[in-house]
């Protein structure tokens, strides 16, 4: 040991980081075996090298924050994509839609038809920024909260203000603003259990519901004012139904949550 050649040995203090300081377990480097054998990490591998082998431990301690500074502003620059841009303009069109639906008592058809092409684009905005978010990975924490936000107010604002100028029945209001704030309220309530995911009959009554009330807000007379009527009755069809299978979905997923839940438990206690 003491005569050993000092390029065996290592040489130098660095050597006393590859054989045995603290921080040599912790270096890079000597945890894949190379420092310690003296023929690699001791020669000049970064891992356990004088410098930052012996002193492994602050060293490495400072990756971490970094790594954590950097997501976080990939995640804030996410913040900017186009999915979330077009839940914005979806936001910013629901007070210009009730200005324009409202605007000369609500019975001018210039601003009717400008409030439907509100109306109509924040609809489409709606299903082109759940596909981008999907399909290019642009799903946020702003998104998930903004755009179910952002598609009950648009719907909302167009319920409450065709109802507040007689064009439509208030309990068709009522109806449709009950059902999305149920199937809201009961999401944030199994969602410990699971997501209760879009159905093809939730999507059916989404379309049903946007054709119904744009074709309410157009000022329609004649075979197309009772078109509307059964279009909206269809709407109102699907709201129900679908609400009640969100219900059902939503029991059956508590169940299976709680039955896993006791599972997992009984596992641990054996």
């Amino acid at each position: 040991m003491t005569g050993a050649p000092a390029s065996a040995a290592g040489g130098s203090p660095g050597a006393k980081g590859a054989t045995g300081a603290p921080g040599a377990s912790d270096a890079p480097g000597a945890s894949s075996g190379a420092g310690a054998s003296g023929t690699s990490g001791a020669s000049g591998a970064p891992g356990s090298s004088g410098a930052s082998g012996a002193s492994g431990a602050p060293g490495g301690s400072k990756t971490p924050r970094g790594g954590k500074l950097g997501a976080a502003a990939v995640n804030q620059a996410s913040l900017w994509n186009i999915a979330n841009i077009l839940t914005m303009i979806r936001l910013v069109l629901v007070p210009g839609f009730v200005a324009l639906m409202l605007a000369d008592g609500g019975y001018d058809p210039a601003m009717r038809a400008w409030a439907w092409a509100a109306f109509a684009v924040a609809m489409i905005t709606d299903i082109f920024d759940g596909h981008l978010a999907r399909t290019y990975n642009l799903v946020t924490d702003f998104g998930k909260i903004a755009d179910p936000i952002a598609d009950k107010a648009i719907m909302g604002a167009a319920l409450v203000c065709l109802s507040a100028l007689d064009d439509l029945p208030w309990w068709v209001t009522f109806v449709i603003l009950g059902r999305e704030l149920g199937v809201t309220l009961l999401r944030f309530v199994v969602i410990r259990y699971g997501v209760i995911p879009a159905s093809r009959g939730g999507k059916l009554k989404t379309l049903a519901q946007g054709t119904a009330v744009g074709m309410y807000i157009l000022p329609l007379t004649g075979a197309l004012a009772s078109l509307r009527f059964w279009v909206m009755g269809v709407a109102i069809v699907l709201t129900v139904v679908t609400g009640l299978d969100y219900v059902r979905q939503a029991v059956v997923l508590r169940r299976r949550g709680i039955a896993e839940r006791r599972a997992a438990a009984a596992e641990a206690e054996r």
